[in-house]
Formats: structure tokens, C-alpha cells, sequence
């Protein structure tokens, strides 16, 4: 991702510019207002508190030294106020030092005087970039997004589908790589629908034994089976009235993408065990990151279930498509664990903010989240530094993965270890895993494992699993 953004004239925003030199704070204002800012001159720390106190700017550009209260003092009191809100300080040659040390306690940047003037453009740019509020959605009620903190135009478009499809009652699928943030976006919808007081409840399909997933969503009676002592409601019964994700849905056994379908058919529920269905009311939102479309092309997922959860389809974007959002994200989440771990944290380093930005992210938004928890545990100053960033950012996917992928991976790994141990004999595996044969059957085919495959050579079964993984 070039990095040529913060080089880009900033767009037209609010700027209080403090300095006590008349000529300087002209000069200033004329500059700032060529580049098409909106600009408020004042010649002291007092006069910025007290325009502070009528209307808040997007960014404050002051002088060091100013009469009474200097602009160090200036930047505290600012940070009291308004955490968030970008401080750049200009400074002599006298007063670099402690320049340099306020931009640990969280100044944006400084410059030098005499300042050059395409430098001071380019750090302003930086800074509103980097500070700029989420975009306002066009509803007068922001409740139902506020776990969402994006400014993206991206992010905009898709927040604007899906409030308008939450008016309705259709059922909704959401794609999205893991870790996109499928599982806000549901809450998001159901707070901005009209079954907002009613209950939300989400179920990872890929997350519970197959055994077990039947019973978690319908319920069962007492007695349906050896460890069944009482009656049991399901996920379906508990969301009555309200909303269902079923999250993974791509990961649900064939077997009871039957009954799902039964269930959305008939808007019934039976228990296991029970005689008689119960009547429901539920709105179904569904999220996969897997392709289902090649899923039913291989008769691992039901084609008439597809169309009944995909009425309305929402793509979630990665982290890397929606850039803009990562230096407000990384702040946003900064905030929220450095409360969690007691530590005054004020925020990134532009260094450590530009190689957030410029990363990778294979694993989304919740990598990032990682990322930044990682760095507010280890952090010992109150500005997160580069070298921290960098730390981070090298930690191994592996601590990205979500409870389903991780189960995914260790089941099939478990499988071919057990394959290989007993040459592809399934009743000998079955008996090593405490599983009977057609369970275990059931899980090769979930893998798409072939006990065939594992007669040949050790070297040739290694080339089969990574081909899967790549």
C-alpha cells in the first residue's frame, strides 16, 4: 500500500492557530487559509481555552513560547479537554527539547522555526487523516452502529444497506473473511430493527460437536437421551421474538441443514425427543467466510437452505480495503485496553501509526485488536512507540485464528495423524479416537479425507495436507 496519502493536501478543516508574534500568526493564517482551511488566529494560550469553550476545531497548530501560559501548558490542557483532538507545536531552536519531550505525552509532531511551509501542510494533512471523526450516517439514531467505528466510504455504503434491511424481516447473509466483523454487523442489525428489545443470540456452528448442535438449537426433552435429566431449550426458543446468528454457517453438518431448512419452512421448532413442534418467531441473519456457492457445487451445503438464509447478502470488507479506518480503529481500541490494563496510554508514535497502517492484516480487525492489546500490556511510555508496533506485527497468524478455524485445523490435523498411524484403516483409527465408524466417517468426509489416501507414502500424504492448508 503506497504511503503518498499524508502527502495529499488535507481537505478543509477547522484550525486554531496560537502565536503570539503578530506577523508570524498572519503569515500562518494566510498559508493555512491558500490551502483552503477554515482558520481562528489567537496570540495566547488563554484566548485558544476560552474559543475552546464555544467551538471545538479539528486541530490546534501553536507556538511554543507564548506569554503566560506556553504552549506546552496550552497542549495539556487541550488533552484534558478533548483527548483525541491533534496538537502541533512550533518551536525555536531553544525550546526543541522540550518539544521532543511533549511529543512522548502525545503533541501530534513539531516543527522548527523557520518552518518550511510544504512540511507544515504535509504534517496537518498527517494529522487530520489520522484524527478525522467517523463519517455521520444519514439517521438521526447512531445507537444501533456505535460498535462500529469506521469513517470509510466503503464501510459507509454497506451501514446504509444494512439499515435499511433491518426495517425488514429478511433473512440476511453475511460475508466476510474471518475476523471482518460479521458478528457486529448482525448486532448492528437487530438494534436498528424493530425487534430491538427483544433478545439477540448468536451460535458459532463450526464451534460445537456435531453431537451437541442439534440440542443447543432446537432443545430437547427429558429423557431424549442418557445425559438429557431435564428439559432444554434451544438457541431458536431463546431468540423467540428477536434475532438468531447462526455464525459458520457453512460449517454445518448436512445433516442438520435439514432441519434448519424444516424449521424455516414450518417456523416450528421440535425439541429432540419432543412429539409435537413448537411455533417460533425469529429473524435469521447467517455469516460464513466460506465460498457456499462451491460448497454446493460439492454437495456440502444444501442449495434450498442457501436460498432460504440468502434473501438479502452484505459483503464485509477486509481491513486492508478500508485503510482509512485502521489509525481511528487502532486509537479506538488503545483507548479501551489501556483502561483495561490501568495505564495512561495517550497514543501511537506517527512512525508506529504509519506501520499500522501499512500492514498487511491477514487477520482483519480482530488482528489488529490483538495487535494493540499486545502493545498497551507491554507499553512503558505513554506515547506507543515503533519498535513495539513492529514486535506486533511479526506475532504469528496462528494468534489470529477464531475458536472455529483453530477447532478446523486441529480436527483435521488429529484425522491424519491417526490415518497415517493406522494405514488408512478406519475401523482401527475409529477404535483409537473412541469414535464409532460411521461418526468417523462423518468426519473424514467433513474433511474431504480419502482413508485410501493413506496407504501410500508418508512423503506424499505431507504434499496432500499442505496442498489443503495453502
Amino acid at each position: 500500500m503506497p504511503s503518498s496519502a499524508p502527502t495529499r493536501a488535507a481537505p478543509p478543516a477547522r484550525i486554531l492557530v496560537v502565536d503570539d508574534d503578530a506577523d508570524m500568526l498572519r503569515l500562518l493564517s494566510l498559508r493555512l487559509k491558500a490551502a483552503g482551511h477554515d482558520v481562528v488566529a489567537v496570540s495566547s494560550a488563554e484566548a485558544a481555552l476560552a474559543h475552546l469553550d464555544i467551538a471545538r476545531p479539528q486541530l490546534v497548530l501553536s507556538d511554543v513560547r507564548l506569554p503566560g501560559r506556553d504552549g506546552l501548558a496550552l497542549f495539556d490542557e487541550v488533552r484534558a479537554r478533548h483527548p483525541s483532538l491533534p496538537v502541533i507545536l512550533l518551536t525555536a531552536h531553544g525550546t526543541i527539547p522540550d518539544a521532543v519531550e511533549a511529543t512522548s505525552r502525545g503533541v501530534f509532531t513539531y516543527l522548527t522555526k523557520p518552518y518550511d511551509g510544504k512540511e507544515l501542510l504535509e504534517k496537518i494533512a498527517q494529522a487530520l487523516a489520522l484524527s478525522a471523526p467517523a463519517v455521520a450516517q444519514p439517521h438521526a439514531d447512531e445507537d444501533w452502529r456505535a460498535e462500529i467505528v469506521s469513517r470509510s466510504h466503503r464501510m459507509t455504503d454497506l451501514l446504509s444497506e444494512a439499515y435499511m434491511v433491518a426495517q425488514s424481516d429478511a433473512s440476511v447473509l453475511l460475508r466476510g473473511d474471518s475476523g471482518s466483523g460479521k458478528e457486529l454487523l448482525a448486532r448492528a442489525i437487530h438494534r436498528a430493527s424493530p425487534r430491538a428489545a427483544r433478545p439477540f443470540v448468536a451460535v458459532n456452528c463450526g464451534a460445537i460437536p456435531e453431537a451437541l448442535l442439534e440440542s443447543e438449537l432446537f432443545g430437547h426433552v427429558k429423557g431424549a437421551f442418557t445425559d438429557a435429566v431435564s428439559n432444554h431449550k434451544g438457541l431458536f426458543q431463546a431468540a423467540d421474538g428477536g434475532t438468531l446468528l447462526l455464525d459458520e454457517i457453512g460449517d454445518m453438518p448436512p445433516a442438520l441443514q435439514v432441519k434448519l431448512l424444516r424449521v424455516l419452512q414450518e417456523r416450528a421448532v421440535r425439541p429432540v425427543g419432543a412429539s409435537q413442534a413448537t411455533p417460533i418467531d425469529v429473524r435469521i441473519i447467517s455469516a460464513t467466510h466460506r465460498d457456499l456457492e462451491a460448497a454446493m457445487a460439492s454437495a456440502q451445503f444444501r442449495e434450498d437452505l442457501y436460498y432460504r438464509l440468502n434473501v438479502v447478502s452484505l459483503v464485509l470488507p477486509t481491513l486492508a480495503e478500508r485503510r482509512e479506518d485502521i489509525a481511528l480503529l487502532a486509537n479506538h481500541f488503545l483507548d479501551r485496553l489501556s483502561r483495561k490494563y490501568d495505564k495512561r496510554l495517550s497514543g501511537f508514535a506517527p512512525e508506529a501509526l504509519k506501520a499500522l497502517t501499512t500492514a498487511a492484516w491477514p487477520g482483519n480487525v480482530r488482528q489488529l485488536y490483538n495487535v494493540v492489546e499486545q502493545v498497551c500490556a507491554l507499553s512503558t511510555t505513554p506515547l506507543v512507540p515503533l519498535t513495539l508496533v513492529q514486535r506486533a506485527l511479526r506475532t504469528p497468524s496462528t494468534q489470529v485464528l477464531s475458536f472455529a478455524e483453530a477447532r478446523q485445523r486441529f480436527e483435521r490435523e488429529y484425522l491424519v495423524g491417526l490415518l497415517k498411524m493406522t494405514d488408512g484403516n478406519v475401523a482401527d483409527a475409529a477404535r483409537l479416537a473412541q469414535r464409532n465408524r460411521t461418526e468417523f466417517y462423518r468426519l473424514l468426509q467433513k474433511h474431504a479425507l480419502t482413508p485410501g489416501q493413506f496407504k501410500q507414502d508418508a512423503g506424499d500424504i505431507d504434499d496432500v495436507v499442505d496442498e489443503r492448508h495453502e
